[in-house]
This record gives structure tokens, C-alpha cells and sequence, in this order.
């Protein structure tokens, strides 16, 4: 298969874990006989060092003429640290998403045998954890009506979602769950908010075209609390853009670490694939971050291409390096730990 890929390093560590991907995605090419094309280009902090904008034409041309895009993270700290910056490093990503119609983040959070220690959850609760949230990606409250009265001491964001948005991502969680336990979690804040009282007719309403799937609606203080006390209870869950933010990285450390965790974000063409991590900006150019999540990213996208044994491939030579105990510092704990080159070099000659 002939890929042409889009590669959008962005900030931080994103390069770092990057490279490695790209390292292991090249010798998937080589041992199977595809040929991957990489083509590079902007966003975040260094596309607004470069042009001045956070997520260039330039950089959304090279996204829409690409098979997928491989995207590491964005942010850096003088964004961070400045209320009154214009232009921000997530203004770009916000941006990527709208323009690309990647409407659904696709989450995934599962233990790995050797690591289930490491968990801050004790191995009872977490063991048999497999479960996906999807998060609608470009509406809500990131996209909504927003500003300052007052004389600016009252600011204000408005949650907004239509019947259509609520649809599309909940026929993607009807989707999921046929091909999976065929359960289905609503997460929303019915008790108190329109917008999730629309989510819930609406998804109420999809029921009957989906006869097999039990479907249960939860408000999502309830599921924060329950995902550090059953997490294995669920299985498939979808909800609104600014809940699925919080609850994807509460979930995310029930592996043990967030630098284990990919993503896709998907939509109606080009598909997106990016740990669940920021860009970590104190490790940046120390070769000391964690690629896996970033490497399992890219084992999600030759998934979704139909190269499975491709992307089992990837997900054994990672269990292989946690197993072994061939990892980055931050799953050391005190052992012996690899700089990120390293991780990305011993996974290539494993593979």
C-alpha cells in the first residue's frame, strides 16, 4: 500500500516522539512492502514563530491532500503564561479540527499486563479495563459564543450543540459498540444543562435503529467518580466536547502513565492520529520523553487503513519493551531508564 502521510510534529516533545514513530511506521513499510510518504509542515507555537498563525493554509493544504496525519503536541509556556496573548498554540488545533470536520476524538484506555502495578488504582479495580470514550470534537463550549461585559468583569462561554452534531457522533458510538459488547454510555449533566438534555432525547430517539445496543445515560460527575472505582463497567462511552476533555485524562492514568495512551480523531475525511499528551515543554530537547503513546498512535492509523497484522506488530513489540523493562524514565522508577532515541531504536530492531 502506497501512504501518504501528513506530519505535524508541532511543539514541546513533539518532535521527540515524533521521530520514533516515524522510525517504527518506516520499518512496518519495509518488513510488509508499503511505502509511506512523510510530508512536514506547522502548527502550534512554531507555526506562529514561523507565519504568525497557529494552523497556516499552507499547513491545512498538506492535512487535506494527505491519507491521515501522524500529530505529535502543541503548547508552549509563554502562551500559557500570558492572559492577554492574541494568537495561542490551541487556537490552531481548534482550527485543525474545524476545518477538517474531525468531529470525534476516539480514545482508548486498557491496562498492559506488566505495568498494572503502576497504576495508581489498585490491580482489582483496573484489571480487564477496555474501554473507548469518544468525545465530540468541534462543538460545545470550545466553539461557542464567547466574550467579556461588564467593563470586562464578567466573561461568559456558551455550551451550544445541535440535534445534527449530537447525532453523528452518537451513530459513531452506535457504530463502536456493535462491533464491541454492544453497550453504549451516554455521559451528560441532563439534571441541569439544555444542551445535555438535547444530547439525551436525541440519542434516546437513535435507540430504535440500534435494536442490540443497551444503552444507559450517566451524568458525568457520576462516571468521574465511577471510572476510579469500576472503570472496567464500561465499555463504550460518548459525550459532550468540554466533558470528554476532563474525563479522556482522568482515564488516561489508569495505564499508569498519560505518555501510554493514543488517540484518533475522525470526521467526515482526513483522519487524525496524536498522543494523548501534551508537549510536556520542561523535557523538550532532553530525549527523556515517553514515545509510546505517540508509536501506538501509529499502530490506530495502519489499523484503520485495514493493515491489521501491521498494527498488532506495533502493539506487541510495545508490550515487548514495557515487559522487558526497556522504557523511559518516567516508568522507571528508580531502574534503569532509556532516553527516547533509544526506546524508538530498540523498538525498529525488535520489530
Amino acid at each position: 500500500m502506497k501512504l501518504n502521510i501528513a506530519l505535524l510534529a508541532g511543539d514541546g516533545i513533539g518532535p521527540e516522539v515524533i521521530d520514533q514513530a516515524v522510525k517504527v511506521s518506516n520499518k512496518i513499510a519495509e518488513k510488509f512492502g508499503h511505502d509511506i510518504s512523510w510530508t512536514p509542515a506547522l502548527t502550534g507555537a512554531a507555526a506562529i514563530d514561523d507565519c504568525g498563525e497557529p494552523y497556516p493554509d499552507s499547513t491545512h493544504a498538506v492535512c487535506e491532500a494527505a491519507d491521515a496525519v501522524l500529530f505529535g503536541a502543541i503548547g508552549h509556556p509563554r502562551f500559557d503564561n500570558d492572559p492577554s496573548a492574541k494568537v495561542r498554540p490551541e487556537q490552531g488545533l481548534l482550527k485543525m479540527r474545524k476545518k477538517l470536520g474531525l468531529f470525534a476524538n476516539v480514545r482508548p484506555t486498557f491496562t498492559f499486563p506488566s505495568l498494572i502495578d503502576k497504576s495508581p488504582l489498585k490491580r482489582e479495580r483496573i484489571e480487564g479495563t477496555d474501554l473507548i470514550i469518544l468525545r465530540e470534537l468541534t462543538g460545545g463550549i470550545y466553539f461557542g459564543e464567547r466574550g467579556r461585559k461588564d467593563n470586562n468583569d464578567t466573561a461568559f462561554d456558551t455550551m451550544t450543540y445541535t440535534r445534527s452534531e449530537v447525532e453523528r457522533i452518537a451513530r459513531k458510538g452506535f457504530e463502536l459498540a456493535m462491533t464491541r459488547s454492544k453497550n453504549l454510555c451516554c455521559v451528560d449533566k441532563a439534571n441541569v444543562l439544555e444542551s445535555s438534555r438535547l444530547w439525551r432525547e436525541t440519542v434516546q430517539a437513535m435507540e430504535k435503529d440500534y435494536p442490540e445496543v443497551t444503552v444507559s445515560y450517566e451524568f458525568v460527575d457520576a462516571v468521574a467518580m465511577r471510572l476510579v472505582q469500576w472503570p472496567n463497567s464500561y465499555d463504550v462511552m460518548i459525550t459532550a466536547n468540554l466533558f470528554g476533555d476532563i474525563l479522556t485524562d482522568e482515564a488516561s492514568v489508569i495505564s499508569g502513565s498519560m505518555g501510554l495512551m493514543p488517540s484518533a480523531s475522525v470526521g467526515e475525511k482526513t483522519k487524525l492520529y496524536e498522543p494523548i499528551h501534551g508537549s510536556y515543554p520542561q523535557a523538550a530537547g532532553k530525549d527523556i520523553a515517553n514515545p509510546l503513546a505517540t508509536v501506538l498512535s501509529a499502530a490506530m492509523m495502519f489499523e484503520d487503513f485495514g493493515l491489521t497484522e501491521e498494527a498488532k506488530a506495533i502493539r506487541d513489540v510495545v508490550n515487548a519493551s514495557l515487559a522487558k523493562g526497556y522504557v523511559t524514565e518516567d516508568l522507571a522508577e528508580g531502574g534503569t531508564s532509556y532516553k527516547t532515541s533509544e526506546l524508538g531504536d530498540w523498538l525498529v530492531a525488535n520489530l
